[in-house]
């Protein structure tokens, strides 16, 4: 019998998601409200979508590939071992910068919920 402490399988598939990247859920479950952690993947040549999380942190740490954030309105590129810090409510996306796709870890206090995502780019 595995501990209670144990979460075994409940690592994501990698998901298409409408904001323009691909998701992979690591941690994000209603039993641990205080935060969660996803994989992302933004194709090489592409950008997210303006969006902004109420209510929610999230910081990217980059793991792979070149990119530009912009955060509040401000653009910086960012590499390997960067992190970018986003207050709940601050519009933010995320662009693919060079040949390779960008790979970034998603960290959301709290946990990232479908409800605190709001798109700001026009239809």
């Amino acid at each position: 019998m595995d501990p209670d402490w144990l979460r075994r399988g409940s690592v994501g598939p990698e998901t298409a998601i409408e904001e323009g990247c691909l998701i992979t859920e690591l941690v994000n479950a209603e039993d641990c409200p205080g935060a969660s952690l996803a994989l992302a993947r933004v194709p090489a040549g592409t950008r997210t979508r303006l969006h902004r999380l109420e209510g929610i942190e999230e910081r990217y740490v980059v793991r792979r590939g070149r990119g530009r954030a912009e955060i509040a309105g401000v653009a910086a590129e960012v590499g390997p071992g960067d992190v970018a810090v986003i207050p709940p409510g601050t519009p933010q996306r995320i662009e693919a910068l060079g040949p390779e796709d960008l790979g970034f870890y998603c960290l959301c206090v709290p946990r990232f919920q479908p409800g605190a995502y709001r798109d700001l780019e026009e239809p």
